[in-house]
């Protein structure tokens, strides 16, 4: 029989392969000149979530999309963005992420 992921596991599916979703949604704010990060209990909230749901690495795909769709459609309406820092807060209650924004006086 197949053991469930644990934690850590989930974590490294989300950062480590050649296409990580992590990779895949920097790529996706990157074409839109936004640096995307993810900070370290946000990544464990996303595996947290996977295991209550019992969908393992499956479900990791669709509690990031949750998290981050609208998000997506959202970015081109901000200016002078520089960085969206997704927090634990951004997965698990569905909060606004850190917005990082230009600073016009210092280019």
């Amino acid at each position: 029989t197949l053991e469930d992921l644990d934690e850590d596991a989930l974590v490294t599916i989300l950062q480590e392969p050649k296409n990580a979703l992590t990779k895949q949604y920097k790529l996706l704010f990157d074409m839109d000149g936004v640096e995307l990060e993810f900070d370290d209990k946000a990544l464990r909230a996303v595996a947290k979530k996977a295991i209550e749901r019992k969908t393992g690495a499956r479900g990791l795909r669709s509690i990031m999309e949750t998290a981050l769709l609208d998000l997506m459609y959202e970015l081109p309406n901000h200016t002078n963005l520089d960085k969206v820092v997704i927090t634990d807060k951004t997965i698990e209650k569905g909060e606004q992420p850190k917005f990082v924004f230009e600073d016009k006086k210092a280019s």
